[in-house]
């Protein structure tokens, strides 16, 4: 079968990989579509990130949705032809953090196309995959694209339910790539009162306010708008932080008001932090790392019509022009989510 594998920066190719067989528990599943996530485009552009570096040949993807082909012995809840959400998170389920419901945690994680291990965990980008039926979350009622987008909204659902209280809460949003958006949309089904999001793109903040931003800022154009937020010890309950840049953080710390919580989302290598204000308003700075229940959680919002990521998704290619989908989501004027038909 054809795979997206990807050998170096700048280096990724459509070539054969092998099959698989299909075991106990398992499924058989035909790749319906594939979102190019932000992982992705640092092993295309850079050949990985922060001490991630790829060292062997890769097959890119973990964003995915895909038709089940066939099932294994004992598989009972999923039928053939069904369209299914597929988690990329497969965690061990008997390590101590497993143990104790911290999935994401887990001590031996295999997530679809990650660099992390060696040898690396090979990803989802290809023509056939087969599963553990528990990965598999039935998406009835959603487009192929859709079901694709469960991850990366599950992200954003794990980071909400880190945050905690949302319900009134004043929000500001660093950095509207797809998971800050999805942030944004996140937030607003807690509860959130009022959502102000800052980014670099014209582009990327048009589409923030049409997730449901109260207000965007280009700081680019407008470097010191945050500052009339940082007026009596600062304005935002909660900062979702999903850019990565010690600057966006150094603002939005800024805007916080006193005992505010700042989820950091953004993937960006270590930085420096202004510990003299974190300190000073009894800040909470808390990460947030993939997801686990939350993925199973996002599909049913969506089935519902409760969260709507049909707008993110910008672009849809076939698996013939892949490549060029790499290049697309890399694009911060004209990309949101690109995505890879694979059938």
């Amino acid at each position: 079968m054809k795979a997206i594998v990807a050998h170096a920066a700048k280096d990724v190719r459509i070539e054969e990989f092998p099959d698989e067989d299909l075991g106990k528990g398992q499924v058989r599943l035909k790749l319906a579509t594939g979102g190019i996530c932000g992982s992705d485009l640092h092993y295309y552009n850079h050949g990985g990130f922060g001490t991630v570096r790829l060292r062997q040949p890769m097959v890119l993807g973990h964003e995915v949705s895909a038709v089940v082909e066939a099932l294994g012995e004992g598989v009972e809840n999923l039928e053939i032809g069904q369209l299914v959400a597929v988690s990329p998170s497969r965690p061990c389920r008997s390590c101590r953090y497993c143990q104790q419901g911290l999935h994401n945690q887990c001590l031996n994680m295999r997530f679809y196309g990650s660099a992390m291990p060696f040898p690396h965990i090979q990803g989802a980008f290809r023509e056939h995959l087969i599963a553990d039926a528990i990965q598999c979350v039935p998406a009835d009622g959603l487009s192929a694209g859709e079901a694709a987008m469960a991850e990366p909204l599950a992200v954003t659902l794990h980071a909400t339910r880190r945050a905690g209280e949302m319900l009134g809460k004043r929000v500001l949003v660093t950095g509207c790539g797809p998971i800050g958006l999805l942030s944004i949309l996140s937030a607003r089904r807690a509860g959130a009162a009022e959502i102000v999001a800052t980014d670099l793109s014209d582009f990327t903040l048009a589409m923030a306010k049409t997730a449901g931003a109260d207000r965007t800022i280009n700081s680019a154009q407008e470097p010191d708008a945050l500052a009339a937020y940082g007026a009596d010890k600062g304005t935002f309950d909660v900062l979702y932080e999903c850019s990565g840049a010690a600057a966006a953080l150094a603002a939005g710390i800024t805007a916080m008001r006193p005992r505010g919580v700042i989820i950091q989302l953004g993937l960006g290598g270590d930085m420096s932090l202004p510990m003299m204000a974190i300190t000073s308003k009894e800040l909470e700075l808390r990460g947030s790392f993939r997801f686990h229940e939350e993925f199973a959680t996002g599909v049913s919002l969506m089935q519902k019509g409760l969260i709507d990521v049909k707008p993110l998704i910008t672009h849809t290619v076939p698996l013939a022009d892949a490549i060029s989908a790499f290049e697309l989501a890399s694009d911060r004027s004209r990309a949101m989510k690109a995505q890879i038909r694979f059938n």
